[in-house]
């Protein structure tokens, strides 16, 4: 409990530090109905112990402000009402002291719990920590959600300003692809088993364990660069219907796309190299480095102009698993699998339940991690999940191919 306890100081003190570069204002503005401000970020985490562990646990529990179990309600129906998503920019009261008032207060309570626990029934204890451990694990989603909105609001600024300039935080330019020439990785077709197994945390969405049939692939040994990228937008990849999905096709001539979501041409009478948008403020394009910020409509495209394809989830825990460190780090990659729940699957009892199974619908799967998830965060079986016109996450692409 001890160590439980200082975990939860650690991660909730690390989403405190990673606002701490920007400004009030900063902190309120929502960018796109997707994305939500930062000070939304620090309550909602904040409003996940308050309601899922003081509600439950504290005696003669009270609320902190009775109007914040509808306002930072994200999406929990079987909690109540919520304010809606695309005014979460809106909420101007309360104020970011307000909200950190409010975190400091939580914080405070529920290490009065889990200082208490010890006294209490061993049934209550471990039902007292898996919560806990839920709303930690919550709590680092955030804290990736958090940079990749800052990264997103801070890209449309015309003043294009960095996020930090002295100790920048990990981003793209830490995300090598390496220089290397791809190689293709060999697997036998045979029954694998998928899903999490093991001691630690898990999201319910990766069980159960279960066995998959893979006919034979090959998996690339690295991530596509910015540099292979920059040469399918040169072929004409996005002018050439032939490539794309009829949906991203659609979505590509609807919004006039051309190039990756935080790409740009310089402009200059002399020059007319590409930037790209990072932490750090807008930097020349680093063809070596790993392409990211890409829609599953994108990577598809890129994986077909390739000769190639995106893996299923399956191909890539089994690629990884025998490969290792190298699939995790970089960005988050698409896999061809939609997100759909495992033969056997049961979802959380009560409220919590509604964390990952109500969103297995028109999503896809991506596995690894990114440059902007936390420590210990990631794991081998890992379900993250989009939509696939989504961008603003760090996303990339792992090829694949049958093998024969």
């Amino acid at each position: 409990m001890r160590h439980l306890a200082r975990l939860f100081s650690t991660v909730r003190d690390e989403t405190v530090r990673l606002v701490q570069p920007l400004s009030e204002e900063d902190c309120c503005v929502q960018s796109m109905p997707d994305a939500s401000p930062a000070k939304w970020h620090l309550a909602h985490t904040t409003w996940f112990f308050e309601t899922f562990i003081l509600e439950r646990f504290e005696a003669d529990f009270q609320p902190f402000h009775p109007a914040f179990r509808v306002l930072f309600n994200s999406y929990y129906e079987g909690v109540g009402e919520q304010h809606p998503r695309a005014q979460r920019g809106l909420i101007t009261r309360p104020s970011l002291a307000e909200v950190q008032a409010y975190r400091q207060n939580v914080d405070q309570r529920v290490q009065q719990l889990l200082a208490q626990s010890s006294a209490a029934e061993e049934g209550t204890n471990a039902e007292l920590d898996t919560l806990v451990a839920l709303g930690l694990q919550h709590e680092q989603q955030h804290q990736e959600l958090l940079l990749t909105d800052i990264k997103h609001l801070l890209s449309i600024n015309p003043l294009k300003p960095p996020y930090r300039v002295s100790n920048p935080i990990s981003d793209d330019h830490h995300i090598s692809a390496a220089a290397a020439t791809v190689e293709w990785q060999k697997f036998d077709a045979g029954v694998i088993e998928i899903g999490y197994a093991g001691q630690g945390f898990f999201f319910d969405n990766e069980t159960p364990r279960h066995r998959q049939f893979v006919e034979p692939f090959s998996m690339a040994s690295r991530l596509v660069s910015n540099g292979e990228y920059l040469a399918f937008i040169e072929d004409g990849g996005y002018r050439n219907p032939l490539l794309w999905l009829s949906a991203g096709w659609d979505w590509v001539t609807q919004h006039k796309l051309t190039h990756p979501l935080y790409w740009q041409r310089a402009h200059a009478q002399f020059d007319s190299s590409w930037r790209e948008f990072t932490l750090h403020g807008l930097q020349p394009l680093v063809l070596h480095e790993a392409v990211t910020h890409l829609s599953y409509f994108e990577a598809e495209a890129y994986a077909r102009w390739a000769q190639a394809r995106l893996p299923s989830e399956a191909e890539w825990e089994c690629a990884a698993a025998t490969l290792g460190q190298d699939y995790f780090g970089r960005a988050w990659q698409w896999t061809s699998s939609s997100y759909a729940p495992y033969p056997g699957y049961a979802a959380l009892p009560g409220a919590v339940g509604e964390y990952n199974s109500k969103f297995m619908a028109n999503q896809y799967v991506l596995r690894g991690s990114s440059s902007a998830t936390p420590g210990g965060h990631a794991r081998l079986t890992y379900r993250n999940f989009f939509p696939a016109t989504a961008r603003w996450q760090i996303t990339g692409i792992r090829l694949a191919r049958c093998a024969s």
